[in-house]
């Protein structure tokens, strides 16, 4: 009952909204016959195609919430998670954007200065300016607040030290946001002190090193600030508002569609092949996407509102990627070992077992965001 008090009620789905989910579902059906995508598991994650980005700006479909005066298309926030839903539903290779759109956008909406709307938000509702997020750190994690990357004042800007890891996309990103300490630590206050900055990926003293994982694919990263030079007209917010900011930005990245949908086209697939899905779990796992979906279709509509989002958010991050490892490991127990099986399913089940161990840790710990709920609830 308190969960549900958090979760504002989701919107009906009128004509319109069936209408642009079926516009979007027509497209990728004549991407995916014409060859220029197949379905993936984890789309969002590794399936970088800056072509497939441009065409989706092309249709519009990128910077859907972005007002107009920055090349946007001005619409509201549920429907850029119609869109996005159906692109993930789809195992699109929507990467590349991803980031940028998500998240860089709104913030920027949200935060920037004129001058850094004016700037970056053409390039991104273009599908042409890719963004990296440099929040974790070695030894710190989901531990924001133990960041150690320095920000040092210097003439007409900062001076950035310090290390990144599991940048995704960062070797092929132009910018990147970095939360840095830009003052001692405060023992009895570990969130102050903290700022944003937007540092150009080929600025001086940086350097990137994939970090791979056990497939061998590369998208997370590794980046080494030193002494990087940061112009005071790519100061991100305020200096010291690192913290709050962050916390609003989470709310983006945690809340998506991405959260529960990484697998769906493995429970999808795993269903067609099914003789009796209502008997070996499958309807079981289709029953929980009903219920992820609405919930993080609450969450679009309170930020569309400008609401407080931050625990409703980690709630469906929390709920939603264990769902997202539980559909692959239905999917494992049905099926013939993946290394022995051939075919299409065994292919995205293969995948599926690949990308599972990040599911839980990317974008914040279970642990971490079990604390975020229960201070959120009210509940220590």
């Amino acid at each position: 009952m308190m969960v549900t008090r958090l979760m504002p009620p989701p919107t009906r789905q009128d004509d319109d909204m069936r209408d642009l989910r079926a516009r979007v579902r027509e497209y990728l059906a004549q991407q995916i016959d014409s060859g220029t995508f197949t379905p993936s598991v984890d789309s969002w994650g590794g399936g970088w195609d800056p072509s497939f980005s441009q065409s989706l700006a092309a249709q519009g479909w990128v910077g859907m919430t972005v007002p107009t005066t920055y090349g946007g298309g001005g619409r509201p926030y549920v429907e850029r998670f119609a869109v996005t839903e159906e692109l993930l539903a789809a195992g699109a290779p929507v990467s590349a954007h991803w980031v940028a759109d998500r998240q860089i956008a709104p913030s920027l909406l949200r935060a920037g200065t004129e001058e850094q709307k004016q700037r970056f938000l053409p390039s991104i509702v273009s599908g042409v300016q890719y963004w990296a997020i440099g929040m974790s750190e070695p030894g710190s994690g989901s531990d924001l607040a133990s960041v150690r990357t320095k920000a040092t004042r210097v003439d007409g800007g900062w001076s950035l030290s310090g290390t990144k890891v599991w940048t995704s996309g960062a070797h092929d990103a132009h910018y990147m946001f970095v939360l840095a300490r830009n003052a001692p630590v405060d023992p009895t206050h570990r969130h102050a002190g903290l700022s944003q900055f937007i540092v150009a990926l080929d600025s001086p003293g940086i350097s990137i090193a994939p970090i791979l994982n056990m497939s061998g694919t590369h998208h997370f990263n590794e980046i080494v600030l030193d002494d990087v030079f940061v112009p005071d007209e790519l100061v991100f917010g305020e200096i010291g508002d690192g913290w709050m900011q962050v916390t609003s930005e989470l709310g983006y990245e945690r809340s998506g569609p991405e959260r529960f949908l990484s697998s769906f086209v493995l429970l999808r697939e795993a269903l067609t092949e099914a003789a009796e899905p209502a008997d070996d779990g499958l309807g079981a796992a289709f029953a929980r996407t009903y219920a992820l979906h609405h919930m993080s279709a609450s969450v679009a509509q309170a930020l569309e509102a400008g609401s407080p989002a931050d625990t409703p958010a980690a709630i469906v991050k929390l709920l939603g990627t264990s769902f997202e490892g539980d559909v692959v490991d239905l999917v494992d127990m049905l099926s013939e070992p993946a290394e022995q099986a051939d075919g299409n399913l065994s292919e995205l089940l293969r995948a599926g077992i690949m990308a599972r161990p990040g599911f839980t840790i990317r974008g914040g710990t279970t642990e971490i965001l079990r604390g975020v709920v229960t201070r959120g609830m009210g509940l220590r």
